[in-house]
């Protein structure tokens, strides 16, 4: 069962468990979804791989929503706002570690052969590959930055 057949049986689900901030949630996923599928272009498919990539994208917004909120005085749009982002991330796959992280780029700086901040482009650019969904950009961008300085 792939991605957005898996959002639709949970959106079922939650419907039954009468789970008001799931089902938003996972509706808002699907809405998504739907418009990706039937974008020009995508020949009314989506593969897992995009499909990941829009729940990460809408749980950084949720977080980035979340922390405006935060900052305005208004906790308790915050914290509805991370109860989605606990929905979404929950399909995504487990985050990886600045250890972890800092491992892989590494390996992918041994691999390329680099020496200087010159050529971070193509560092960050096998990293975001390798790692896409599994950590956010701007922290394999400060491990690349501090590894190759």
């Amino acid at each position: 069962m792939n991605l957005f057949d898996q959002i639709s049986e949970d959106i079922k689900a939650a419907m039954k468990a009468r789970d008001k901030v799931r089902l938003e949630t996972l509706r808002n996923i699907k809405k998504v979804f739907l418009e990706a599928k039937t974008a020009p272009g995508a020949n009314d498919t989506l593969d897992d791989a995009d499909a990941l990539k829009i729940i990460s994208k809408l749980a950084k917004q949720g977080k980035e929503t979340a922390a405006t909120y935060t900052q305005a005085g208004r906790q308790d749009l915050a914290d509805a706002e991370l109860a989605q982002v606990e929905v979404l991330e929950s399909y995504l796959p487990k985050q990886l570690s600045e250890e972890e992280i800092e491992a892989e780029v590494k390996k992918i700086i041994a691999d390329t052969g680099a020496t200087s901040m010159k050529e971070m482009g193509r560092v960050m650019g096998v990293a975001s590959k390798q790692m896409a969904g599994r950590a956010d950009g701007r922290m394999i961008s400060a491990v690349v930055k501090r590894l190759l300085a």
